[in-house]
């Protein structure tokens, strides 16, 4: 039997891995970054196009697919991939990061954690379990217990309490899905502070689960204390487990996180930027309604091969944001999970050539993350 994961090989002189994925679905090639279907489609753009772009693996979030349309319906119609035209793999998310944030919402305790559906106000009890249930009825290759991430700063007591209930609630979801399809993966914990996040992956580990997630970053923390604890919790990762940051994913995180061994990304800002008309480029993200693209028929990024920069320009960009036409958010979505894809690829290229330290300064050195002006 193949495994579900492989190291195929380590960076001589960076933590950068190069490894793969094993899936029903296909294989999975990472480093990876994972385009945000959050209720069953990534927003403006066919399954089909998500796929030209470079995607291997989408995430779809149990929360929402749970409240609407229902898992059963989607049970019925055949699974989430069938239901929605995607057949390769795609990775759900516990719906505990949505509850969790609409605390006005929802009232926590040990069983789980009891709130009011945001679409109807109906009442809910996702325990464990039934944030398992709910994933194993949509069918995905890649499940997430149900974890709790709190919002930053927070108590440490309240960080320390919460990583104590998401190693319990990590081990009823292991019992629940034992021997059903799907790998299950646990998710460290711990808030800002190392020591906890060591614990949580002490206590994670103990379960043995083939892949660990690191929840809980990037919810308003500073980047370099995010990439502090990842540097002080990576090296105590095993090896042979997938690692997967989860809700991180602008590129220049992306580069550096890479450099200190994460394997996995999802991030819903390459589509939502697209949507409100930025543009990743080359040289940084790029504002496309600024009046000095209305007479540029250049292409959107000279160096990028994508079907829109290939066939559109500038100023016809421009003109359908202001516009507000549908199709602006349709074309800078693409070309944003294209130019997503295609750092992807590049980065582990120079993995495989032994180059990534090269490759991570000529992009610090090229791409600014903050918008510019050509």
């Amino acid at each position: 039997m193949e495994k579900f994961f492989e190291l195929l090989k380590e960076e001589k002189n960076s933590g950068a891995r190069l490894g793969i994925i094993r899936t029903p679905r296909g294989a999975i090639e990472t480093p990876a970054f994972m385009p945000v279907g959050t209720q069953g489609t990534v927003k403006a753009l066919t399954p089909e196009e998500v796929a030209q772009t470079g995607a291997q693996i989408i995430l779809c979030n149990t929360y929402h697919l749970y409240l609407r349309p229902g898992a059963d319906l989607i049970k019925r119609a055949g699974g989430l991939h069938k239901f929605m035209n995607w057949p390769y793999p795609i990775l759900t998310d516990s719906g505990g990061f949505q509850v969790n944030s609409l605390a006005h919402l929802s009232k926590l305790s040990e069983e789980g954690v009891l709130f009011r559906s945001h679409i109807d106000g109906s009442l809910h009890l996702l325990t464990p379990e039934k944030s398992i249930e709910v994933q194993e009825k949509l069918g995905s290759e890649i499940m997430m217990p149900l974890d709790i991430c709190l919002p930053n700063p927070s108590p440490y007591k309240k960080y320390e309490e919460a990583l104590k209930r998401t190693t319990r609630w990590a081990a009823r979801s292991k019992q629940y899905h034992e021997g059903k399809p799907g790998v299950l993966f646990g998710i460290i914990q711990g808030g800002i502070y190392l020591d906890l996040r060591i614990k949580s992956l002490s206590e994670i580990e103990e379960l043995e689960f083939p892949g660990l997630a690191i929840g809980g970053l990037s919810v308003g923390e500073e980047k370099e204390i995010m990439y502090e604890l990842l540097e002080g919790i990576l090296p105590q990762v095993p090896k042979d487990k997938p690692r997967y940051l989860m809700g991180v994913g602008a590129p220049s995180s992306i580069v550096k996180c890479v450099s200190l061994g994460i394997d996995l990304f999802d991030c819903v800002l390459p589509t939502r930027l697209g949507r409100n008309g930025t543009a990743y480029c080359a040289s940084g993200k790029v504002n496309i309604d600024n009046a000095r693209f209305r007479e540029d028929f250049s292409p959107l990024d000279p160096s990028c091969d994508c079907y829109v920069c290939q066939n559109y320009t500038r100023a016809y960009l421009r003109h359908l944001f202001v516009s507000r036409e549908i199709l602006a958010a349709r074309l800078l979505s693409y070309h944003n999970l294209y130019f997503m894809g295609k750092l992807m690829s590049n980065i582990r290229q120079a993995i495989k050539e032994d180059r990534f330290l090269e490759f991570q300064k000529e992009f610090e050195d090229t791409y600014r993350e903050r918008s510019i002006s050509l």
